[in-house]
């Protein structure tokens, strides 16, 4: 194959997304043919070059997979944990291909994470260009006011940037309501914050869809594979978002 950009190749390799592959040549962790390379422009060649991620040859995936997984409560949507916590790659442990998290979702919460090995389907998803929203169940310490609901869903200063426009959604009027959030963008514990500057907490997330692709009844733990035909509509889906 012709050069390409070293972080399109740890992409298209299934690492990780190009943006966080940028960071992991960043920090030293990428060598090619034996030279450590941190330069985002450099290219090389996967069939023809050795390179390697921490110490690791990457290869090429035989097969391009992802599936969907219920990631259950106090599970870290990392590959591995300093801390000696449970990761998401526990529990898909024994597979043929290696996987890694699209995207993330706290240790606090649960509910729907996508893995793959395929770098431009998880590019796709992630690109902020893309916009592909994603919805959550959320259980807060008490009812915003009709005010405070309209300025969720037009944005609040978070992080010295307001928020992009959100859905939001009452689903179940209590002491302690749920809410329905829809996001279409996701930064760092975004909803945590986004309740908190309305002096709410939250006591349970779940996130129950992204884009087209729902929850449905897997339990905690539980995954299955994603069609082609989910595949082929999350590109379609990603790149008519891009283009608009």
């Amino acid at each position: 194959m012709a050069e390409e950009r070293l972080q399109k190749i740890l992409s298209r390799a299934g690492v990780a997304s190009r943006r966080k592959a940028e960071q992991i040549m960043q920090e030293g962790r990428v060598t090619v043919n034996g030279t450590v390379i941190t330069e985002l422009g450099t290219k090389a060649d996967l069939d023809r070059d050795h390179i390697k991620v921490d110490g690791k040859l990457l290869r090429r995936p035989k097969h391009l997979i992802a599936i969907a997984l219920h990631k259950p409560h106090r599970v870290m949507t990392t590959v591995s944990d300093p801390e000696g916590r449970p990761t998401v790659m526990d529990l898909v442990r024994g597979m043929k291909e290696r996987v890694y998290p699209v995207g993330r979702l706290d240790y606090h919460s649960e509910g729907l994470l996508l893995l793959t090995n395929d770098g431009e389907l998880a590019n796709a998803i992630t690109s902020a260009s893309t916009h592909i929203p994603k919805t959550y169940l959320v259980k807060v310490t008490g009812l915003l006011t009709p005010e405070q609901e309209q300025e969720f869903r037009d944005g609040i200063p978070l992080g010295g940037r307001r928020t992009a426009p959100a859905g939001l959604k009452l689903m179940h009027r209590a002491q302690n309501p749920w809410y329905e959030v829809r996001l279409i963008e996701g930064r760092k514990n975004q909803i945590r914050e986004m309740f908190k500057h309305f002096g709410r907490l939250v006591e349970k997330l779940k996130r129950v869809k992204i884009g087209f692709l729902e929850l449905g009844a897997l339990k905690p733990g539980e995954f299955r594979y994603l069609t082609a035909e989910e595949v082929e509509r999350f590109r379609r889906t990603a790149a008519k978002r891009a283009a608009s």
